[in-house]
């Protein structure tokens, strides 16, 4: 059991930490960097730590309400550390009429697209396909509807957090074909300047490509924000594809065909 520290303001749950919750910590005079900072998901932290796979400071801790400070050092068992590399990381060419998430009606989820025939022939992952990884895949990010593209679905929580958590700057790249005139101004106002939801945007790179097409970069990722963006300048969006999420690109994926991240593919 770990024993009571004479800096116990600092301290925080053990599950906490290991899912990366340290932010508050860097006001504290410890050091910012931690070995452990987004080491796992939530519920994953809540398992390893039931099962008696984490070590604190080389002692085992199997209780969820232990407590640790930011310069412990926190090792995962080597069981941990083999489930974490059994987890399967998608990316699929999303066609449009197909949701990212829950499924509306009259349309289909894009995890419904994951099958062995519909596998890209040039995936050269020596992993097979299981239809067990459908357990627990979800999309890392939303591509809406009516739009088509590289989607991400994982059962790796360190991966969606990554693209999707609070603390994410993942890049998001997209081609979008308008209608309409972008004027300069327009044009300056989609790289910064625009609200939505009565919020500021992030800085985004958006760039003319021609007469009809602009190519998007974006941090962020609210509800429909490039087509709403597009109509505070004055276009309208009649095509919108994702070409890149990170240094992850769509290349060669065919439409409705997926692949698994590659070894040593990163984001």
């Amino acid at each position: 059991m770990l024993m009571p520290h004479p800096d116990w303001q600092f301290c925080w749950q053990l599950q906490f930490f290991l899912f990366g919750y340290i932010t508050s910590w860097k006001k504290s005079g410890y050091p910012n960097s931690c070995p452990s900072k987004g080491f796992v998901p939530r519920r994953e932290a809540d398992s390893y730590i039931e099962r008696g796979w984490v070590f604190v400071d080389g002692e085992r801790v199997s209780e969820l309400g232990a407590k640790v400070l930011p310069i412990q050092k926190i090792k995962l068992h080597n069981m941990a550390q083999a489930q974490q590399s059994t987890q399967v990381t998608i990316l699929l060419n999303k066609p449009v009429g197909y949701v990212s998430g829950q499924p509306e009606p009259g349309y289909k989820p894009a995890i419904s697209l994951i099958s062995q025939e519909s596998r890209f022939q040039g995936d050269h992952s020596t992993r097979q396909f299981n239809p067990a990884y459908l357990k627990g895949l979800a999309p890392a990010g939303r591509l809406d509807i009516d739009s088509w593209g590289l989607l991400v679905l994982t059962q790796d929580g360190r991966v969606a957090k990554q693209l999707i958590g609070a603390e994410s700057g993942i890049e998001k790249e997209y081609l979008v074909r308008v209608e309409g005139t972008l004027s300069k101004q327009g044009l300056r106002l989609l790289n910064h300047g625009l609200s939505l939801d009565g919020e500021a945007l992030k800085h985004a790179e958006v760039t003319r490509q021609n007469q009809d097409q602009i190519r998007f970069i974006l941090r962020e990722g609210k509800k429909r924000q490039i087509r709403r963006m597009c109509e505070l300048a004055g276009l309208k969006v009649t095509g919108l594809k994702r070409v890149r999420i990170g240094k992850v690109k769509l290349g060669e994926l065919p439409l409705g065909k997926w692949r698994y991240l590659r070894d040593g593919e990163e984001f």
